[in-house]
This record gives C-alpha cells, sequence and structure tokens, in this order.
C-alpha cells in the first residue's frame, strides 16, 4: 500500500471519528439516550470530508450538514423519514442515486456546490412530490439555458424555488415548452370537453337552418334526439318540458261519506278518487 493510500485511510479515520464524537456530544448535549429518539441532528460547520452512515436514526426528519467539505453523500440509505435536508456550502459535484429514495423531503438545500448535469438532478426530485422548497442556485446546472422553467416542469411540487416563489405564469410556461403535445390537446378542449365546433352549430340564428347538419354528430346539445329549432327560446322550452319531473299522488277523501252514513244507508259507494301532483 502506498504512501497516499495510507494517507487517505488516516483521513477517513480520523473524519470518521470526528463525526462519531460530533453526534455523541449532540446527543448529550440534548440528553438523548436512545437512538429512535433523534429526529434532528446538527452536523454543521464540522470540517467534514466524509459522513458515516446514519441508518441507526430511522426517525430522522431534520439534518444539517451544510459548511462542510463533503463531495458525495453516501450516508442516508435508510433516512426515509428525512422531510429537511441541508446540504449547502459543501464540495457536492453529483448526488445522482443519493436521495432519489428520500420521498418525504419538504425541504432540499443544495445550493453553493459545484453540482452539473441537470438533466441528472432532476431525476432525483422524479418521487419527490412533497418537496416545496428547492435551493440549486451557485451551482453549474443554474448557468444552463432555462434552468428555471425545467426545473419547475420537473418538480410541479415546488413552491420556492432559489428563494423565489414559483408563479402560476411560470408553471404554465414550463408546460408549454416541455409537454407541448399536451397542450395541443388541452386547446382543444371546451369548457370540460371537446369542442364540435363554432357556436353557430349550437345557436343557430333565424336566417341559418341546420337542416345540412346530422344532429346525431352533435354530442352533448340540445339538437340531439330534438327536431332542428329556429330559435335558442325554442330550444329553451323545448328542454324544460323534458326535464325529469316528481309524481306525488293522494287519495280525495272529501267525496266519500264517513262512518256513519254509510250504515244508514245501502248504497254502494265508489272508491276515493286518486290525485296526482307533477313537479318540475
Amino acid at each position: 500500500m502506498g504512501i497516499a493510500t495510507w494517507a487517505q485511510e488516516i483521513l477517513y479515520i480520523r473524519s470518521v471519528f470526528c463525526l462519531f464524537v460530533v453526534i455523541e456530544d449532540h446527543l448529550a448535549t440534548r440528553n438523548i439516550k436512545k437512538d429512535k429518539d433523534v429526529t434532528e441532528l446538527y452536523l454543521a460547520e464540522k470540517e467534514l470530508t466524509e459522513c458515516t452512515d446514519l441508518s441507526r436514526f430511522k426517525y430522522l426528519k431534520c439534518l444539517w450538514l451544510n459548511k462542510n467539505m463533503l463531495r458525495q453523500i453516501t450516508c442516508l440509505e435508510n433516512n426515509f423519514q428525512l422531510s429537511e435536508l441541508y446540504l449547502q456550502n459543501n464540495q457536492l459535484t453529483d448526488v445522482y442515486g443519493s436521495l432519489k429514495h428520500l420521498t418525504s423531503l419538504e425541504v432540499l438545500m443544495l445550493h453553493n456546490n459545484q453540482i452539473t448535469k441537470l438533466d441528472l438532478i432532476v431525476k432525483e426530485f422524479k418521487k419527490m412530490q412533497c418537496l416545496k422548497t428547492l435551493n440549486l442556485f451557485n451551482n453549474p446546472v443554474a448557468q444552463e439555458p432555462d434552468y428555471r422553467l425545467f426545473v419547475i416542469h420537473s418538480v410541479p411540487s415546488a413552491e420556492l424555488l432559489d428563494r423565489q416563489e414559483v408563479l402560476k405564469s411560470e408553471k404554465d410556461n414550463a408546460r408549454k415548452i416541455y409537454s407541448q403535445e399536451r397542450e395541443k390537446i388541452r386547446e382543444t378542449v371546451a369548457f370540460g370537453r371537446r369542442s364540435e365546433g363554432p357556436p353557430n352549430i349550437y345557436y343557430p340564428g333565424n336566417e341559418q337552418r341546420l337542416t345540412k347538419f346530422d344532429t346525431r354528430d352533435l354530442g352533448n346539445s340540445f339538437l340531439r334526439d330534438s327536431p332542428v329549432y329556429v330559435s335558442e327560446d325554442d330550444a329553451f322550452n323545448a328542454r324544460r318540458l323534458k326535464k325529469s319531473v316528481t309524481l306525488y299522488t293522494t287519495f280525495d277523501w272529501s267525496k266519500l261519506p264517513r262512518l256513519e252514513e254509510r250504515r244508514q244507508t245501502d248504497n254502494v259507494f265508489d272508491s276515493p278518487e286518486i290525485i296526482t301532483h307533477v313537479y318540475r
């Protein structure tokens, strides 16, 4: 083993030992004795070059690793409950494959690093449907063309990107650029359904009759299965008469004799009259 390799091993062991000491001091300061009780871990500004596996803290939700000298992140393989992760001000060049499993993240800070390859970095956020705050500024990726619109399109849940609110107009522009096929379909939809043509097909004037149109192809129209109407009012009246009705039926007992009258006569009386009320 060469001298350079020995030096790297010594640096790694020293970093791991320093991190162990920092974590233990952090837990002792807060009087935490069980790993399952750790929900926040502050490891910022510790001059860390490596970070050991933090799987022992299964319920960890907030982690500060900012202002260190980290070049990669391989310590979060089993910390699925993380909701806030602070990695800004490090020396990260790539986080691909290190964060995509953290689907509960709501806040992710990655600014002031050396991250490149925008298409790879946004793939990390694909399953992060709760991610609302994201910082990537002061990275090489932030200099790529249409960077902001591409990130907005790739992370639809983002509400704050690089310390600026994500506007509805930006989401619309991003959709028009990166979802062109979907936008073409969207433009053909009118009032929740596909348009069957201009308004004069459905509401013709007195001078125009619709005998030349096949009313069976007009979809949800007042012309369907109906005669061709001259005016809009005629169509409204016809539709009103076809609305569903409510029937309320009662018996008219007022025209029947009382029990005493029945006993005093031998006449045969008819059944009570049925009265039906119709409500539209």
